[in-house]
């Protein structure tokens, strides 16, 4: 028998892989008859119009002058426990150990000790926070405290038990991506506006931080055009773009690349690419390869963090260790001139995104996360995850 949760959950709503599937999984659970209520600062970009069966309760900072900082942890923490009282919250999953599992944390304890807590590790909190040795206390404290703790890879599984010294169990949830919007589009007219039919394009989505070595995606894309015509769509906004941008100008590719800035519409945006190139330093899972992946398109890409759970090297796309440029590219040009072997790629990534990845499958697998915390059986269900 089907026992519907009401669940709070917590994520920065602002752009980024965590927020996004944080968003999305509290519309798929409101679909399925949960009651979901996002506490967050503002609201999620994901969340959109109005939808059944989810609430939005945003967390106003006091600006009180003794405060030099707003205190928003603290702030947050209350919010979650005026929330989990008037709607009689049966858990709070919170993405990002600190300082969400913290303020989870604040709130259990305000709520009498009752309240559930599940902790989503998504990255950053364990690959650049954990390092710092004044915060690996209070991350270990969140983690420890939490009723679940999940991981969205097995490498930052193993990253975090290694740099926090914890055994405390971690289960893999892989993110995911909503077959009814990550499918190739027929973008054939859009995507004239940026190559004739005999080029092939390569596409790079982040954030343009360093951790993504965007001057590699430079680097390899002019290895590739020196070898086939193809163009470079940069999609995405960040304190390396104009360092990027200056060295495209410097090497005489300007004509040849493209800015299309932050893009709401990804799965669209990604059908006009042939390539995803993703050689970043650090990369917990590599959300965007598995939204090219669902639009059927090969990622060339590092080795780094948990790509290689995700990108099958040699099935769904190339991989080569950090830096290595010249492999990178030579896997593209290889691939961009194989027609047939191209087709068996972009097929393999459709089959592999709809059924490892599958929205309905990972729904599922923290459906049971939240159940087995309150101690209810978990009602059968049988994933909807097809390969067409």
């Amino acid at each position: 028998m089907f026992r519907p949760l009401k669940i709070g959950i917590t994520c920065y709503p602002s752009l980024g892989g965590s927020g996004v599937v944080a968003t999305e999984l509290g519309k798929l659970l409101a679909e399925k008859g949960h009651e979901i209520h996002f506490i967050t600062q503002s609201m999620p970009f994901r969340l959109g119009k109005f939808q059944r069966n989810i609430y939005y309760h945003e967390v106003e900072v006091s600006d009180y002058y003794v405060f030099r900082y707003p205190p928003y942890d603290l702030s947050l923490a209350s919010k979650m426990h005026q929330v989990a009282k008037l709607q009689e919250l049966d858990l709070l999953h919170v993405h990002y150990a600190v300082p969400h599992a913290i303020c989870a944390l604040l709130a259990k304890q305000m709520s009498g000790g009752k309240l559930k807590i599940v902790t989503t590790l998504h990255g950053t909190d364990i690959t650049v926070l954990a390092q710092d040795e004044t915060l690996k206390d209070i991350i270990r404290l969140g983690i420890g405290a939490s009723d679940a703790v999940t991981a969205v890879s097995r490498d930052l599984i193993r990253e975090t038990q290694e740099l926090l010294d914890i055994r405390t169990p971690i289960e893999l949830t892989y993110n995911f991506v909503d077959k009814r919007v990550y499918y190739p589009r027929e973008v054939s007219d859009m995507r004239k506006d940026f190559a004739e039919p005999h080029e092939k394009v390569l596409m790079h989505i982040s954030n343009f931080r360093p951790v993504k070595r965007t001057s590699d995606v430079v680097d390899i894309f002019a290895k590739v055009h020196a070898e086939l015509p193809a163009r470079l769509l940069l999609v995405g906004e960040g304190p390396d773009l104009p360092k990027i941008q200056s060295k495209i100008r410097s090497m005489g590719l300007e004509h040849r690349v493209h800015y299309l800035g932050k893009q709401d519409d990804v799965a669209e945006v990604l059908s006009l690419a042939d390539l995803l190139l993703l050689p970043s330093e650090k990369e917990s899972f590599g959300l965007v390869a598995l939204e090219a992946m669902a639009c059927g398109v090969p990622t060339i890409g590092s080795t780094a963090g948990g790509i290689p759970e995700l990108v099958v090297s040699g099935e769904t796309g190339f991989l080569a260790p950090i830096g290595h440029t010249s492999e990178m590219a030579a896997h593209a040009v290889r691939l961009l001139s194989d027609e047939g072997m191209y087709a068996q790629f972009r097929e393999a990534c459709l089959m592999r995104s709809r059924t490892q990845f599958c929205n309905d499958l990972i729904t599922a697998q923290y459906e049971k996360i939240y159940y087995d915390v309150l101690g209810i059986p978990a009602p059968i269900t049988e994933p909807a995850c097809e390969p067409r």
